[in-house]
């Protein structure tokens, strides 16, 4: 069991779960803690206030600033943009970062935009290009700007209806 890290990454965390790749033109600062078997594709910035659960999969163009959790079985879309500051000025910075946390199995698409002290909830789904202003429930899609809720969604991603039974893999939702 072996990390791989590609010749034109710059990694200064020792902290890499086995199994994870970390393609050319990422930077990952020193205190950053990644999980096991992560997919963290190129030109990507993860800074040092930050955890990142297994089985992570995080897209070219994505940067995860200071104070962002994500946990397990999490997908992350190109160009999705985190933010982490609610008043941001240029060289004035506040004593400790917003906090926000994407849990287990979120996916979130291509080009949305997360603001800072938020949750994603468990296996919740963001279009892409969406524009995230509040918490998103557990199972539920939200898209648009800013983003609003579509409809609730299964464990495995499946659209779910009135009747809330998937008819993919038949789970049940109360």
């Amino acid at each position: 069991m072996s990390k791989f890290i590609h010749k034109l990454a710059e990694v200064q965390s020792e902290k890499i779960g086995d199994e994870t790749k970390v393609w050319q033109f990422v930077v990952i600062l020193k205190d950053a803690v990644i999980g096991k078997n992560c997919n963290i594709n190129s030109h990507c910035f993860i800074e040092n206030d930050v955890i990142i659960g297994d089985n992570v999969t995080i897209k070219c163009g994505v940067q995860i600033w200071d104070g962002l959790r994500i946990e397990d079985n999490v997908f992350i879309g190109p160009n999705v943009t985190f933010t982490n500051d609610k008043k941001p000025r240029s060289k004035q910075y506040p004593d400790e970062f917003d906090k926000t946390l994407i849990k287990e199995g979120a996916s979130i698409g291509a080009n949305a935009t997360i603001l800072s002290g938020l949750t994603i909830g468990r296996y919740s789904m963001i279009g892409a290009g969406s524009v995230v202003t509040k918490n998103i429930a557990d199972n539920t899609l939200w898209y648009g700007n800013p983003a609003k809720f579509a409809a609730y969604v299964c464990d495995c991603g499946t659209k779910l209806d009135e009747s809330k039974i998937c008819p993919n893999c038949g789970k049940k939702y109360i």
